[in-house]
């Protein structure tokens, strides 16, 4: 039913111009489309994939990732992250171990999960699963 059908991400902002500053300073992205009558900011990256961050006051009150970012190295973006001051969370995970934020899936690459400016919880993985 729903096999050719594309998924796209859609994240909560409690202060919209708060996220935008967020997304374009610290993770580089400039929004494609800004939908201001329904306060939403539309991005799209160079990878193919699009998401929406849109103004809500129910922002950041999910307790787990919402959105993923696939990149080919972990370890260098969420040091990149670490950098401009961005906090990586780490979880209780069994066979997980970690170095400095960054988790190692046990065979299934590594990933690191940090916070937007709303709360969000975000991860970045090198891709998994895979197949």
């Amino acid at each position: 039913m729903l096999t050719s059908a594309s998924v796209t991400a859609n994240i909560p902002a409690a202060d919209l111009a708060r996220a935008r500053s967020f997304y374009a300073d610290t993770l580089g992205l400039t929004p494609a489309t800004e939908v201001a009558d329904v306060g939403m900011l539309i991005y799209r990256t160079d990878g193919g994939t699009a998401f929406s961050v849109y103004q809500t006051e129910y922002a950041g009150r999910a307790g787990h990732t919402i959105a993923q970012f696939h990149v080919d190295d972990v370890v260098a973006e969420a040091r990149a992250l670490q950098a401009k001051g961005v906090a990586l969370e780490t979880y209780d995970m069994p066979g997980v171990e970690w170095d400095n934020g960054i988790a190692d899936m046990a065979g299934m690459g590594h990933a690191a999960w940090f916070k937007d400016s709303e709360g969000n919880i975000l991860c970045l993985d090198s891709g998994f699963p895979k197949g």
